[in-house]
């Protein structure tokens, strides 16, 4: 549904977004990470075709949002940064001319509005003015407005931005059940999202894309991954830290809890040595009372930082698909 090809824009001399190529498919939802001016908003103002790529190639549905845009964007459903609306209209005012612009009229427009109002909550400020709400409503009457007319495509920016942590739990549930039927797009800071939400994720920093793949597959990418806690009680922790780090597959341990005759590791494997760590420790342990033994999975917030900070530090890893 959506297919980008070496996408690119500058500003003057700054380079926003440089050959940025990636694809949705129906059924998908694509969470869109980096730090801030990374490149994620003008990518999907040029993927809307808000604004023209300096170079590179969209296309939604199979039209091309430079030279076919009308029946492209006819497909598109899109959130902006900042959710931005006509203030002196009423939300009802506001998602009636939002439908009528998407050619609905009659009761197929009220039909319409009607379920983006049920659907975003929004049957207490119906009535007001645009400029009267709080940012939690104003930011659920523009998602409303990129739904009204049921498209197949949806590009959110920052979706959940201003919503209390129930309002965030239901427009994350929304997505997640869009994304059943529809190709999304949406970026976030919040790194909860993408388990909560996201079938995919692309990491882009400085323009670039750093990293592509499921969240499972990019938590793979963490030291954390597979990483063993081991809480051991009646042993000293330079004992234990010491035995340990003299096993084969472990790479280090750090003790993370020493107290009351119990201390508290964490063990980190040699590369390839995962899938046995926890049995050697085990095996290391005897005569120990072991009293918690348990895997680590891979943290995302980690892969994060250690890929967009190396980028600052100017070791920016190659662009990948896992």
């Amino acid at each position: 549904m959506i297919n980008v090809q070496d996408l690119a824009k500058s500003f003057g001399t700054k380079r926003a977004v440089d050959g940025v190529t990636f694809s949705v498919e129906r059924g998908e939802v694509l969470g869109f990470l980096g730090p801030n001016g990374a490149g994620k908003s003008t990518s999907m103002r040029m993927i809307t075709g808000f604004i023209p790529a300096t170079s590179g190639t969209v296309k939604v549905g199979g039209f091309d949002i430079s030279t076919d845009p009308i029946p492209a964007k006819r497909l598109i459903g899109y959130l902006p940064e900042n959710a931005p609306a006509y203030t002196d209209m009423t939300v009802l005012g506001f998602l009636s001319f939002a439908a009528e612009i998407r050619g609905l009229a009659g009761d197929s427009r009220k039909r319409a509005v009607n379920r983006v109002v049920e659907l975003c909550f929004l049957e207490p400020v119906l009535h007001q003015s645009v400029e009267t709400l709080s940012k939690g409503f104003r930011h659920r009457t523009c998602f409303a407005q990129s739904i009204i007319h049921d498209p197949d495509v949806l590009v959110l920016d920052e979706p959940t931005d201003g919503l209390d942590p129930n309002q965030k739990h239901e427009v994350r549930q929304l997505i997640r059940r869009m994304g059943e039927k529809k190709a999304i797009i949406f970026s976030t800071h919040i790194l909860e999202e993408v388990d909560a939400v996201c079938s995919r994720t692309i990491i882009i920093d400085r323009g670039r894309i750093v990293a592509n793949g499921t969240p499972a597959e990019l938590r793979q990418r963490s030291e954390w991954a597979g990483a063993v806690t081991v809480r051991i009680n009646g042993a000293a922790g330079a004992v234990v830290s010491q035995k340990l780090g003299g096993i084969s597959t472990v790479k280090r341990s750090m003790i993370i809890k020493e107290e009351g005759g119990s201390v508290t590791l964490r063990v980190f494997a040699k590369q390839g040595q995962v899938p046995g760590l926890a049995r050697s420790i085990a095996e290391a342990a005897q005569g120990w009372q072991i009293e918690e033994l348990h895997t680590e999975e891979g943290r995302l917030d980690e892969v994060f930082r250690s890929i967009t900070m190396a980028d600052t530090a100017g070791t920016k890893p190659a662009a990948d698909k896992i």
